[in-house]
């Protein structure tokens, strides 16, 4: 069995808890998700079974979108609704101000990534020193914000937002840092995921829906593995070289189009074999196999 869940991950969840739910429902171990999501946010989650663990590198890095929650007046220690309030301020802001405000963190911004988070310092994750009361110095990290749109605004003290970011970007902080732009403080009160690259919100299967079928029926539901590597050009290999490919042996091509680097999705004999690219040896121009997924 191989392929890919897009799954809905629900409030409370961590991404841990949500490999172990498919671990425990589909019976085998070899099950893994594509980046983490915080456990008081919702939404996709792929989860990639089987053979299909090996492509998770490849839906880490993607883009993602969120509708997100900022509330303006109060900061917590974890920048989100569960945390504990460390900051309050009654200072009233139009909207306007929030307009301008969130036309400022739009395209390529420096974030510091907050103490509550999985980040390694010193071989400790952040979250860890934080519960010990501890807070130590951040790198700041650069990111890309590349929509931020409003959506509604309530009474200027709530912003609902629709957001599509680079990887790394943590919306909690882009919240906080809202509510510091304004002369106040801010945290974020809601958060779903509604996009991982290619795998779609109203596209998802929640948790009941899952647990109602057996393994045939969800089976039926997985996405092949290709689906997730769409950013990748494809090549088609005549079938001759299909054994070669799948043992990892190079062969040469002749493809003026690909240029050296490239990373492609190969099929032969009209299946996805893997991941490939495109170099070169003795003047040759060969295509080698990084991963095989028959």
């Amino acid at each position: 069995m191989k392929g890919i869940i897009n799954f809905y991950k629900p409030k409370g969840m961590t991404s841990h808890d949500a490999v172990n739910f498919f671990r425990r429902l589909l019976n085998m171990k070899r099950i893994g998700h594509t980046g983490t999501l915080d456990p008081n946010a919702e939404g996709v989650l792929p989860i990639c079974i089987g053979k299909a663990t090996r492509v998770s590198e490849y839906l880490i890095n993607v883009d993602k979108e969120y509708l997100g929650e900022l509330t303006l007046g109060i900061s917590t220690d974890t920048q989100d609704k569960d945390g504990k309030t460390i900051n309050e301020s009654h200072k009233e802001v139009t909207e306007e101000d929030i307009k301008a405000s969130f036309k400022r963190f739009k395209g390529n911004i420096s974030q510091i990534p907050p103490m509550f988070s999985a980040i390694k310092k010193s071989g400790k994750k952040l979250y860890e020193l934080a519960r010990e009361g501890k807070t130590i110095e951040r790198e700041p990290r650069n990111i890309t914000i590349y929509k931020l749109d409003i959506k509604e605004i309530f009474n200027n003290k709530k912003i609902r937002f629709l957001t599509k970011c680079s990887k790394g970007t943590y919306i909690r902080t882009l919240c906080n840092d809202i509510g510091e732009d304004l002369g106040t403080f801010g945290h974020m009160s809601d958060l779903i995921r509604v996009n991982v690259g290619p795998f779609k919100v109203e596209n998802s299967y929640r948790k009941e829906d899952l647990e109602s079928l057996n393994s045939i029926d969800i089976k039926k539901l997985m996405i092949p593995i290709d689906f997730a590597l769409m950013k990748f050009n494809e090549i088609n290999i005549p079938d001759k070289f299909y054994n070669k490919l799948v043992n990892g042996v190079k062969i040469e091509i002749n493809e003026s189009t690909h240029p050296l680097g490239t990373t492609l999705r190969v099929y032969s004999k009209y299946k996805f074999i893997g991941i490939g690219e495109v170099i070169e040896k003795n003047h040759l121009k060969l295509l080698k196999m990084n991963k095989v997924f028959v």
